[in-house]
Order: C-alpha cells, then sequence, then structure tokens
C-alpha cells in the first residue's frame, strides 16, 4: 500500500507541473497581450509624421514663425531645438532658463525663439502642435505653458502626452486663451504642419537631438551653457543675425 502511494504521488506531482507551466505560459502571454494593448491604445489620435501631409518650406530659418523672447533688435538671435519629452530639454530649463533671462534677454543682448524637434515618439508631436496652438493665440502664453508643460513632464518612455492630457493640462494651467478655439485647433490637427516643418528644418541644420542651440544661424556643438553664453557675447561685436 505504501509503494502505491508513493507511485500515485508522483503520478500526479508529473501531471502537476507541466499544467502550471502552462498556465504561467498563458499569463504571461495574456500580460504582454495587454500591455501591447494598452500601448497601442495610447496612440490613439497621434499621427506620425508621414501622416501629416500638405505644402511645407523646411529650407531657411523662419524666425518670424517661432515663439520668442527678448528684444527683435538683439544682435544675437538665438534658437533653442527642443522635445517637450525630452528629459534634458526640462533640466535645461530648470537649471539655466532664469539665469539665461537675466543674463542675456533682460539685457538685450539675445533674442531667444523656440523651435519644436519634436523626435522622442509620436506624443512629442501631439504635445508640440498644443504649444503651436497656444503660440497661435498669444506668444507670451507659449513661454508660460512650456514652463509649465515641463514641469508637468511624464516618463520619456511612456505615451503621456495624449490628446486628452494637453485638453486637460491646458484647461488647468494656462489662462487668457480662447479654450475652445484650442481644443479645436488641437483636436483637428490644425498644428501639425508647423511641427514637421520644424522637425524638416531642424534636421536640414543638422539637429540630431534635445536640446540644442543655435546663435546667428550657427548650431553649437552642444548644449553647454558656458558654450552659449560665449557665442552670446562673441556676436555683440559682430553684424547679428545671419
Amino acid at each position: 500500500m505504501v509503494k502505491m502511494k508513493v507511485n500515485q504521488a508522483k503520478k500526479s506531482y508529473s501531471f502537476a507541473v507541466p499544467v502550471i507551466i502552462f498556465i504561467m505560459l498563458i499569463l504571461a502571454v495574456s500580460v504582454a497581450f495587454l500591455t501591447r494593448t494598452q500601448a497601442a491604445g495610447g496612440l490613439d489620435g497621434l499621427p506620425n509624421y508621414t501622416e501629416i501631409r500638405g505644402d511645407f518650406d523646411a529650407n531657411g530659418l523662419k524666425y518670424e514663425k517661432q515663439p520668442h523672447l527678448g528684444s527683435s533688435t538683439a544682435k544675437a538671435k538665438v534658437i533653442e531645438f527642443a522635445d517637450f519629452k525630452c528629459p534634458a530639454c526640462k533640466k535645461w530649463k530648470e537649471t539655466y532658463f532664469e539665469q539665461f533671462k537675466q543674463d542675456f534677454i533682460d539685457t538685450g543682448k539675445a533674442e531667444l525663439f523656440f523651435i519644436n524637434f519634436a523626435f522622442i515618439d509620436r506624443d512629442s508631436i501631439m504635445a508640440a502642435s498644443a504649444g503651436e496652438a497656444v503660440f497661435a493665440q498669444d506668444n507670451d502664453k507659449f513661454w508660460e505653458f512650456m514652463s509649465k508643460l515641463y514641469d508637468h513632464q511624464g516618463d520619456e518612455t511612456k505615451i503621456w502626452a495624449t490628446p486628452q492630457f494637453m485638453l486637460e493640462f491646458v484647461k488647468d494651467n494656462i489662462s487668457g486663451i480662447d479654450y475652445e478655439r484650442f481644443a479645436q485647433d488641437l483636436q483637428e490637427h490644425t498644428y501639425m504642419l508647423p511641427v514637421k516643418e520644424d522637425f524638416k528644418t531642424a534636421g536640414n541644420y543638422g539637429v540630431n537631438g534635445t536640446p540644442k542651440f543655435m546663435v546667428n544661424g550657427k548650431l553649437l556643438p552642444s548644449a553647454s551653457y558656458e558654450e552659449l553664453a560665449a557665442a552670446i557675447e562673441a556676436a555683440q561685436g559682430s553684424g547679428g543675425m545671419k
């Protein structure tokens, strides 16, 4: 009797192990499927650049089409190329933006322009188009949008700048604009083409990451504040914008 019970236990164990492994595999596949489904769902309403169609001109730097800060008579025209999902862009804003304003904007030495280089993911394009929609209404409000969106920046590896997020973010954080107009522009992708034009223009000038800076048409090798400051100071003795 004892021998028989041992054999039965062995048979039961031999049967249970494959069943457990099978169940674990089913669970793993289910989790992977749900994860992919959730990620794909986050992409709803987020077109990529090939899906954004229309005529645009990526040749030349069109300062007049960009958000700007500072005096138009400043000798140094500084362009920041940035992606709202970029952690390094957020860090630069937090570390240097106020200092940059004090050193160069308030002193009249530089005028700052913002150009989207939305490259991290498709919601980078959505965030950039939201910024363009705000800028279309009020240049000053764009800079408020820029600063506060970096403060609310999500995980770079996740889809967070969805249409719903941008609608709620602007409603809760940006006052003084026509919110209904903003919501319509965002939902109808009114400013997706300018974002694509920015992206293509930046690429034509050798931009391949963010943040990157350009002074009077010359792209700087790095985002070093010291390097940027030196280029601005050097421009004070030159003829200015090129």
